[in-house]
């Protein structure tokens, strides 16, 4: 018996929901295996897939793991989570991503549709889930996989993609149903449903039209975008990513652990970049995407900021085009972080590109390390505190950190600014934080106003950004400084995940 069926096995013991329906005939094998044309069958290991398994890719994937780091239990548990958290007969419908393109025929990499993700594990384009509450206990619930059936003159073109068999036997649907029958076999699923539940956006499509859209043509390329309103403008609908994103929202240990190993490795990067002498943006984001590949990490988890001098001001800047001046006395603020089993992590950090930092660096540096210290440490459930709350706090901190280093919020006042807030705004104009996870500013929607408990991953970033202008004191003006871990808040204290990332001032000048 392969190992990943083997454990799916022993925990369906353990889980009565995993085995709801008896498996047909052919699942109950000794090994995940499967037939061929002359009716004999070969391991998992000899078949292609749309993305690796742990029999194929032993060395990314442990026995048990449909993804880096997250079992078939984990998934089951999640659906089971989501159909228990709707109402009586509901219905969720969760489409795939699509294949995003560069220019003309020249693709982007493909990145499966969040919530998709997180309920399946399955990362092919052109599928379609579906999630039927059938009872009131945890265990009551159907899961259906639209996907498309193997075509091995197709896949010589496009590469292999996993087939109806394996997504059932490999990610645990009850029934696999061919992607380009979605007309004719998506209406039964939901015709007796209370509602529906879904994301996908129901106004008019070229696909509607006065005829049946079971008898829609549907070839590989119709976009669900496209075929789906028709199909779901008669049920009644309601949003899925409010049920949803409060589920995501609260990290398990195993993705907790994801977050951990990209934040290892995305700290160490930025470490040792710090070592080194850079002379252009390009060669530090360069080095930075490297070293998290090369790694273990899948690369970084969004287009980096690498901001020399001035530049630093500009929030998100990713030009990443321009020289860097250590012979000036310049910093570099670098905003980057890896992923690792699709899960990000977020970093900030700033130095001085000679090594040392100038007087007027160390003191605005000094300011914004102490209030992230104090605000990283709010993380814990038993502060009670919101995102919100812990902002609003960063914002006390700063004025109190930037008034002691020479800054004074009245002058700024009276010499153009409306209110304290006005000044602070404009020194540090964005939130200190967002959650994280499946994307780098995960669950959108979810609010920062509810009280953070154990679970919630979020980021801790406060910056300050000086304007070049006589409000503010002459030695400060122009620079700019983030620091910004990524943090799981528990019980009692905050975890932060990503120490490896240096940011003591004596740390960051004894690299060089």
């Amino acid at each position: 018996m392969s190992t990943t069926r083997a454990a799916l096995r022993q925990l369906s013991r353990l889980r009565p929901f995993l085995t709801r329906h008896p498996p047909p005939p052919w699942r109950r094998i000794s090994t995940r295996s499967y037939a061929t044309a002359a009716e004999s069958s070969v391991s998992a290991a000899q078949l292609d897939f749309g993305q690796p398994v742990h029999e194929t890719h032993p060395h990314i994937l442990k026995p048990g793991e449909v993804t880096p780091g997250i079992t078939a239990q984990e998934y089951a548990d999640r659906r089971a989570k989501l159909a228990f958290s709707l109402p009586d007969g509901a219905v969720a419908v969760l489409p795939s991503a699509a294949v995003q393109y560069r220019s003309g025929a020249v693709f982007w990499p493909f990145r499966q549709e969040s919530n998709f993700l997180w309920l399946t594990g399955f990362s092919e384009p052109q599928s379609l889930a579906v999630i039927r509450k059938t009872g009131p206990s945890l265990s009551d619930y159907t899961f259906h996989l639209f996907c498309r059936p193997k075509d091995p003159y197709a896949e010589q073109w496009s590469g292999p993609w996993s087939g109806l068999r394996a997504a059932e036997d490999v990610f645990n649907a009850d029934e696999a149903l061919d992607i380009h029958d979605l007309a004719s076999l998506l209406p039964p699923l939901l015709r007796s449903a209370s509602r529906v539940y879904t994301d996908v956006a129901l106004s008019p499509s070229p696909l509607a039209s006065s005829s049946s859209p079971t008898t829609t043509s549907v070839s590989s390329t119709t976009p669900l975008s496209l075929l789906l309103p028709p199909l779901l403008r008669s049920h009644p609908t309601s949003p899925l990513s409010h049920i949803i994103h409060p589920l995501r929202a609260v990290k398990s240990p195993a993705e907790v652990a994801n977050m951990r190993h990209a934040g290892r490795i995305s700290g160490r990067a930025l470490t040792q970049a710090m070592r080194r002498a850079w002379t252009s943006e390009h060669d530090l984001q360069s080095y930075l995407h490297h070293a998290f590949s090369q790694s273990g990490l899948s690369g970084p988890a969004y287009v980096p900021v690498v901001a020399g001098g001035r530049r630093g001001r500009l929030i998100h800047y990713t030009h990443n085009t321009a020289l860097l001046r250590p012979d000036e006395g310049d910093t570099v603020l670098v905003d980057a972080g890896g992923e690792y089993g699709w899960y990000a992590t977020d970093i900030t950090r700033t130095w001085p590109l000679a090594g040392k930092f100038s007087a007027a660096q160390r003191d605005l540096y000094g300011a914004v390390l102490a209030a992230q210290r104090e605000c990283v440490n709010l993380c814990r459930a038993d502060a009670g505190l919101s995102l919100d709350e812990v902002h609003r706090a960063a914002e006390r901190l700063l004025q109190r950190e930037l008034e002691r280093i020479g800054f004074s919020f009245g002058a700024a006042r009276s010499l153009g600014f409306g209110g304290g807030d006005d000044v602070m705004s404009t020194l540090f104009p964005h939130h200190v934080g967002h959650y994280v996870g499946l994307d780098v500013h995960d669950v959108p929607g979810y609010p920062r106003s509810v009280p953070l408990r154990a679970g919630h991953v979020v980021t801790i970033e406060p910056g300050v950004y000086v304007p070049d202008d006589e409000r503010f004191p002459r030695h400060f003006r122009g620079l700019a400084v983030r620091i910004e871990d990524t943090v799981c808040v528990e019980d009692q204290a905050p975890l932060v995940l990503t120490p490896e990332a240096v940011k003591e001032i004596e740390d960051i000048e004894a690299l060089r």
